[in-house]
C-alpha cells in the first residue's frame, strides 16, 4: 500500500531506527541468514504518534474488507497492535498461540468467538510467512472464516508472497521493503549503490551473503 499513511509511517520507522540498514556489516537472523536489515516493530509501542501512525495504516487496510467480526492477533509480536486495532474498530479482540498450552484448558486460540466469524489477522512483521499461516490454519480449524492478514510491514519475500496466494489468504502491509528503500534514498540514509546490494538481498536473501561477502573473506 502506497498512501499518506505509508510514507510517515515508513519515515517514522527508520527515524526511531525501528529499521537498521547495514549492507556493509549484515545482521545475523536465528534462522543463521545474514541481512542487511534489521526490524524491531516492538519500538512502535513506546512513541504514541507513531503507534497511532501504524494504526490509522491497519484501520485503512481493514476498510478494504465488509462484515469484519473479529480482529485475531498473532503471538506475541501481533497482540498489542490487534488489541488496538480491534479498540479502533469496536471489535471483539483473540490471539492466537504458537502452539496450544501444555496446561489449563490447553487453548491455543484465546478469547471469545464463534464458528463462521469472519476474522482478520495481525501481524507487526511478514518475513516467510510461517508463523502466520500457522495462525491461520489454527482459527479454520476452529471454523472461523479468515479475511486476511494484515502486518505492519514485509519484506516482500517471493516465498510468503506464494504461501498466502497458495492459502487464499489476501496480505496487506502498512508499508514494505520497496518503499522503506525509496524513503531511506530520499533521506539520505543509503545510496543509491547501497540500495541496489539491498534490493538483491530481498531477491535472494539466502545466498546473498556469499555472493557479495565470500571474496573479501577468502
Amino acid at each position: 500500500m502506497v498512501s499518506t499513511q505509508a510514507t510517515a509511517f515508513s519515515d517514522y520507522l527508520l527515524q526511531i531506527k525501528v529499521i537498521q540498514l547495514n549492507p556493509q556489516n549484515p545482521f545475523t537472523w536465528a534462522s543463521g541468514i545474514k541481512s542487511p536489515i534489521y526490524c524491531d516493530n516492538r519500538l512502535v509501542l513506546s512513541y504514541p504518534a507513531i503507534r497511532k501512525t501504524a494504526i490509522d495504516g491497519l484501520e485503512e487496510l481493514s476498510r478494504l474488507f465488509s462484515n469484519i467480526d473479529v480482529i485475531a492477533g498473532v503471538a506475541t509480536a501481533g497482540i498489542p497492535h490487534g488489541a488496538l486495532l480491534a479498540d479502533r474498530l469496536n471489535l471483539p479482540f483473540i490471539y492466537v498461540r504458537s502452539k496450544p498450552k501444555e496446561h489449563g484448558r490447553q487453548n491455543q486460540i484465546e478469547g471469545a468467538y464463534n464458528s463462521g466469524q469472519r476474522v482478520v489477522v495481525i501481524e507487526d512483521l511478514i518475513s516467510t510467512g510461517g508463523s502466520s499461516l500457522e495462525a491461520i490454519e489454527a482459527l479454520r480449524a476452529e471454523g472461523l472464516e479468515v479475511v486476511a492478514c494484515l502486518a505492519l510491514f514485509t519484506y516482500q519475500f517471493e516465498k510468503s508472497v506464494t504461501r498466502f496466494a497458495e492459502s487464499n489468504v489476501p496480505l496487506h502491509t502498512v508499508t514494505d521493503y520497496s518503499h522503506i528503500l525509496t524513503r531511506a534514498v530520499e533521506h539520505t540514509y543509503i545510496t543509491e549503490q547501497q540500495r541496489a546490494v539491498l534490493s538483491e538481498w530481498k531477491d535472494n536473501p539466502e545466498g546473498w551473503y556469499e555472493k557479495n561477502f565470500n571474496s573479501t573473506t577468502n
